[in-house]
């Protein structure tokens, strides 16, 4: 089932010093195979039940590397999925869960570690552990050391789980990993016990007070290229997966594409715009050429920009972005729609960034046909802005857990 689309303003609330304000949780990962593998043994997974007002996420490190390893996790991720969404007994969850892996013909085992975070209501959390490493809560500049309790399988021989109950607060940030992170550089001559949990924890922490805003996105790339970095020639001696959740004031985006059905709506198109409280893209030279109009504001094309067939950017005062239309969008969406990032500077890059580290994203679009882009000699993904549109927040919502609002002028 397609997650609901919700309004900005419909976001839950949390109470910050007596006044209410909303929360947003940032949820990004990022893996690195064990070198000279072809797919990862870890496995992170999410699910997103809006009706519930909950979010789930599991890490699975599944025994040995490769593919044997990548069906160990999934399985285990997939089912612990499952199991917390419908509220299993946790014992009984994880007998079923262990018990239905494959065994491993050479050890003579099945066996797979997992973390399961369970969200409810933006602020309630509740995490199992079952022999990952522990989690991380960084809150004011400081890790804070949770309770636990245990809970025994006796089923498992012996195998232990550890339960956490606890409340977020605006800023918090928890991340998990798997022990390819927290045993980097093992046996080296600086780390012969390996990175460790307490140096990860201490390099998350250099990285909040640095830069107290940073994203879960970008807190979760530098953790994992910092643990490579502790490796033998930057090669992975194991898989690799840290996952970052950062609850925070929801960053919003407004995307305008598409002039207004009626020219007697551009006023109102570009107040809209210039009033909006957060981040402001135009995507598109006519929507662009209209708001410059209304607003009595200088457009500024800047063609050294331009970047094969990705068409350049332009400013002025108000936007923090503008850029060419329906090829950029498309670009953008393929990019979302395959996972895929690029280092190259150019309009669509920016406009994935943008987005990606946005919370909430409104997309302001007028309906308005523009002729040039029923010519049949376009490319087939060339879609009308609308479908374009569609594509763009379906991903947005189903893999990326962002709040999406689309709105017709």
């Amino acid at each position: 089932m397609l997650p609901r689309r919700r309004s900005l303003p419909e976001l839950s609330s949390v109470k910050e010093d007596g006044l209410s304000v909303d929360l947003f949780i940032e949820i990004e990962s990022c893996q690195q195979n064990k070198h000279g593998q072809d797919i990862c043994g870890d496995s992170f997974m999410t699910r997103k039940l809006p009706e519930e007002d909950r979010v789930i996420s599991v890490l699975s490190d599944g025994l040995g590397h490769g593919l044997k390893a990548n069906i160990l996790s999934t399985m285990t991720a997939t089912m612990a999925l499952k199991f917390t969404a419908s509220d299993v007994d946790l014992i009984c969850s994880s007998e079923t869960i262990m018990n239905a892996l494959p065994v491993c013909r050479v050890r003579n085992i099945s066996y797979a570690t997992y973390t399961i975070v369970d969200i409810k209501m933006q602020t309630d959390i509740s995490i199992v552990e079952m022999d990952n490493p522990p989690f991380l809560l960084i809150r004011n500049g400081q890790a804070l050391t949770v309770p636990f309790k245990e809970v025994e399988s006796p089923s498992l021989e012996g195998r232990k789980m550890k339960t956490y109950s606890l409340k977020a607060c605006p800023e918090d940030r928890l991340v998990i990993m798997s022990d390819g992170i927290s045993q980097s550089g093992i046996g080296t001559e600086q780390l012969k016990l390996g990175w460790r949990v307490e140096g990860c924890k201490r390099f998350v922490l250099e990285q909040v007070r640095s830069d107290p805003q940073i994203s879960a996105r970008s807190l979760a790339g530098k953790i994992l290229s910092e643990a490579l970095e502790k490796e033998v020639g930057k090669k992975a001696y194991d898989d690799m997966t840290v996952a970052v959740f950062y609850f925070r004031k929801p960053r919003r985006l407004l995307v305008l594409t598409g002039p207004p059905f009626h020219e007697n709506r551009d006023a109102h198109f570009a107040n809209i715009f210039d009033t909006f409280n957060g981040r402001r893209v135009i995507c598109g030279g006519t929507t662009a050429n209209i708001v410059a109009r209304e607003l009595n504001r200088e457009l500024v094309d800047h063609l050294e920009t331009t970047d094969g067939d990705i068409p350049p950017i332009a400013t002025f005062e108000g936007a923090d972005l503008v850029t060419e239309g329906l090829l950029t969008l498309t670009k953008v969406a393929q990019f979302l729609e395959k996972g895929e990032t690029t280092s190259r500077r150019n309009a669509a890059s920016m406009l994935l960034d943008m987005i990606l580290e946005s919370d909430s994203i409104m997309f302001l679009v007028g309906t308005k046909i523009n002729e040039a882009h029923q010519d049949p000699t376009h490319p087939m993904d060339l879609e009308i802005r609308r479908n374009l549109i569609k594509r763009i927040t379906k991903m947005l919502e189903r893999k990326y857990l962002k709040d999406t609002y689309v709105r017709y002028i």
